[in-house]
């Protein structure tokens, strides 16, 4: 049975080496396509399926569709996104407290952030 891998990664499927694929210079997770643009990913799904026909050689076929948006300078942006780190243990609430006190006890569910520290909650 033919099959044809759809790809975002043009680097990291040239590297797998599959017979064949398509590929579409979007952003990962979004390989067929924006949301909420039905007509576009059926376009990109029917020139994808259209390479078991006129695909000669293995190979990565560029079907020629690409992102509008600056998504590629945003993604080069040295931001950092993630939520704050900290060295003593973070509730949601009380109640998760709580429960973590009567399960592990305040030395570990309310660890001091320095050796030495007194364990607060």
């Amino acid at each position: 049975m033919p099959t044809l891998s759809m790809t975002s990664a043009h680097s990291i499927t040239k590297s797998a080496n599959p017979p064949r694929a398509a590929f579409t210079d979007f952003p990962l997770g979004h390989t067929c396509g924006p949301p909420d643009r039905p007509e576009l990913q059926r376009s990109i799904m029917r020139d994808a399926l259209a390479l078991f026909e006129t695909m000669e050689q293995p190979g990565i076929v560029d079907l020629g569709y690409g992102w509008t948006a600056p998504w590629k300078e945003e993604a080069l942006e040295p931001v950092d996104h993630r939520t704050p780190r900290f060295d003593t243990p973070q509730y949601q609430n009380q109640d998760d407290q709580a429960a973590a006190v009567a399960a592990h006890g305040v030395r570990i569910a309310c660890r001091a952030g320095a050796p030495g520290a007194v364990p607060r909650c």
